[in-house]
């Protein structure tokens, strides 16, 4: 495929949509839709080469006996979705602040211990270039409701068990989904 020009269509306030064109290798003109964090995308190269926007935070209690998991209203899909908590980095912030003060604003637990921190990843690969680092490790204290008036999100502890039950009847968020059931048969 040869790249041929983006057009910005609409900016919102959290995302901007563009119109990508591409020529595909028989000669045929495609356009291609997507949404980007980046309200000043001008270039193919910007699309990857952006600044990291968000973290995932993948935390275990201390024992690795229980994963930590939002059940949270997403408004994309109307329904109640179960993801790791994450959240956007702000200005200034690196990853690992921006994991200690969402997960603490999300779930009022503090982040204990990182293990990993993983090359970043894209978060709907489909149709944003949205960037994330997912952080691996531990939390700890009591969970106490979200502290967003903005958000609807309920977080629990659930033991390998509770989440091979919970695969087979509620929605998650794909990379949580994957994460979890493979967690869950260790």
């Amino acid at each position: 495929m040869k790249f041929k020009s983006i057009k910005k269509i609409l900016e919102g306030k959290f995302i901007t949509r563009y119109d990508l064109e591409y020529e595909t290798p028989s000669g045929r003109i495609k356009n291609y839709e997507m949404i980007s964090r980046n309200k000043n995308i001008t270039s193919f190269q910007q699309l990857h080469d952006g600044k990291v926007d968000a973290v995932v935070m993948i935390m275990h209690d201390k024992e690795n006996e229980h994963i930590l998991l939002n059940r949270e209203f997403r408004m994309a899909p109307g329904e109640w979705v179960y993801n790791f908590p994450a959240g956007l980095i702000d200005k200034g912030e690196d990853a690992a602040s921006a994991a200690e003060r969402e997960l603490r604003e999300e779930t009022g637990l503090k982040l204990e211990h990182i293990d990993e921190i993983w090359l970043e990843s894209y978060s709907a690969v489909g149709f944003s270039n949205e960037k994330n680092i997912c952080i691996l490790g531990s939390a700890a204290g009591e969970i106490r409701p979200s502290d967003s008036e903005l958000e609807e999100i309920e977080a629990y502890w659930y033991s390998k068990a509770e989440i091979r039950a919970l695969l087979k009847v509620a929605r998650f968020a794909a990379r949580t989904q994957a994460y979890c059931a493979l967690w869950s048969r260790q």
